[in-house]
């Protein structure tokens, strides 16, 4: 159906993505406006407000330690999933607040990330009957419920239901937003778990992901230890570029089960934990090795797990330029390493793209709650083990009023275009920046 025969309305949604990640420091969170002329014009995107709240105390700390021990029981999985609930409600007032807008006025439809509490892709790494699985927890009908605003979540697991690892998820954002027609580009997050997007120039389907491996999981977890738990994190890497890197650890590390894998692949912390990377740095201590080296090793690990990454699993004309988001990459100890490995390929933050280095997984949550509502697909990406579209996450209603305002405006966007056409996903996306 041609555009000009279409007799619908134009698409116009306001949504809260948020994100929270495997470094556990917070929940960052994006308000985001989505435009769209007709069905088959241009996605328009505009950032309006970006930030983090900060994930800390008693809760953080019972999950940290669910995780780590991997001991629970069905009455605190309950408890957790719903705190976790309580704390994203609490973060998203607490930030429209902060901003200065209003939520029930600004706001069509919040969609996020849980806590990841068990991240299984690939079960034949694990012992025993393991099968496929993920579970990450935020109840969405308490966020829909404290907010009035229909609430979205578990989009790893609908994509994990479609046959594919439900991790990391972004090729569909990041080939929409940086996908070059003559360039080779990649789109590198360094959070708890780092992990690279691929985008072969010319096609924004064509794109690929994968977890490297640890990114800050290990550094943190060092800094806690040497630190008693005074400091989270190596603050622009001081600490690590104070020592000596013990290349021996490092090759043993990288000879590991995960590392040579294939891809596709993803991980978390059942595999890269804190009781790891506490376990190397009492071995290297028992060598003699100091604090320091400590972390400057553990940091050495982080970088050449994702230089191995681009050399075994790039296109083989080679990257020409890198993104970065995530925490990790405000680590010189990491970029340099890469800077010096990569020395033609433009590195650079994903901030000259339009989207701030801290807020890219709030944001891309945010288009996968827009896709789910509006009923489209996102793109598959390729190199992966089903190329089965679908329509990923679970929806929560809002408060009655808000939901059927919302349901409407998406039955007037579509018209009558086609019911066979309703799924395809959106091939173009263009960044708003212009104030105003």
């Amino acid at each position: 159906m041609a555009a000009h025969s279409w007799n619908g309305k134009p698409l116009s949604l306001k949504v809260i993505g948020t994100n929270a990640g495997t470094s556990m420091d917070g929940l960052d969170i994006a308000h985001v406006h989505y435009t769209q002329d007709h069905p088959s014009a241009p996605l328009k995107m505009k950032l309006l407000h970006a930030g983090e709240v900060k994930f800390d105390g008693a809760l953080k700390k019972r999950v940290m330690n669910l995780i780590r021990t991997n001991k629970t029981s069905p009455e605190e999985i309950a408890i957790v999933n719903i705190q976790l609930g309580e704390f994203a409600a609490n973060a998203i007032q607490q930030f429209a607040k902060e901003e200065g807008f209003d939520l029930q006025s600004e706001v069509d439809l919040i969609a996020g990330q849980g806590q990841t509490i068990w991240h299984l892709p690939l079960p034949e790494m694990f012992e025993g009957d393991q099968i496929r699985a993920h579970l990450d927890m935020a109840e969405i009908s308490i966020i829909a419920a404290k907010t009035g605003i229909t609430s979205l979540s578990n989009f790893r697991v609908s994509d994990m239901a479609l046959g594919r690892q439900g991790c990391p998820l972004f090729v569909p954002w990041d080939a929409l937003t940086a996908t070059h027609p003559t360039l080779n580009r990649a789109v590198q997050n360094i959070g708890g778990i780092a992990n690279i997007t691929i985008l072969p120039k010319g096609d924004v389907r064509q794109g690929y992901d994968f977890d490297t491996g640890p990114g800050n999981v290990f550094i943190d977890s060092a800094i806690r230890y040497f630190t008693k738990g005074e400091r989270q994190y190596d603050k622009d890497g001081a600490m690590g570029a104070a020592g000596k890197v013990d290349q021996e650890i490092v090759d043993e590390v990288l000879a590991g089960p995960y590392f040579t894998h294939d891809i596709p692949k993803t991980t978390g912390r059942e595999t890269f934990g804190d009781n790891l990377g506490e376990e190397l740095c009492e071995r290297m201590l028992a060598k003699g090795a100091s604090p320091e080296d400590c972390v400057a090793t553990i940091t050495r690990i982080t970088a050449k797990s994702l230089a191995d990454g681009y050399k075994r699993w790039g296109p083989v004309d080679g990257v020409d330029e890198i993104y970065l988001g995530g925490g990790g990459s405000y680590n010189p100890n990491i970029i340099d390493y890469l800077r010096q490995e990569f020395p033609d390929t433009k590195i650079q933050f994903l901030d000259v793209l339009g989207v701030p280095c801290g807020s890219r997984e709030a944001m891309s949550f945010s288009l996968k709650g827009l896709e789910c509502i509006v009923g489209r697909s996102l793109i598959v990406p390729k190199r992966v083990e089903s190329d089965k579209p679908g329509i990923i996450g679970h929806i929560q209603p809002g408060a009655g009023l808000q939901y059927h305002r919302l349901m409407k405006h998406v039955q007037d966007f579509w018209g009558d275009w086609p019911l066979e056409k309703r799924m395809d996903p959106v091939l173009s996306l263009q960044v708003v920046t212009t104030k105003g």
